[in-house]
């Protein structure tokens, strides 16, 4: 393995943190600490208790990771369809 290859797993967050970290449940049973990546910040990804996300850890420290991805939640998808947005202020003519 080299020195710079991280483990990925999958688990479910449990509760979110203060200073924007998750409590995360592995679905191995383990709970880790783990924060957002800088992509999923960028990218304004919301993260909920209950959300399945995908952690990023470094085989040194099994006991902190980084969230890479959140998962699509199958019940969001069956659900109406969101109202379009509007768009900024009136135009004025």
């Amino acid at each position: 393995m080299a020195k710079e290859q991280l483990i990925e797993f999958e688990g479910r967050v449990t509760e979110i943190l203060p200073d924007a970290r998750y409590r995360v449940e592995l679905d191995s049973g383990h709970t880790i600490i783990a924060y957002t990546a800088g992509k999923m910040k960028k990218n304004r990804i919301k993260t909920l208790a209950g959300d399945r996300v995908t952690v990023e850890m470094s085989p040194y420290d099994l006991e902190k990771g980084r969230l890479i991805f959140r998962h699509k939640d199958e019940r969001a998808a069956s659900s109406a369809p969101r109202p379009p947005q509007r768009g900024g202020p009136p135009r004025r003519r």
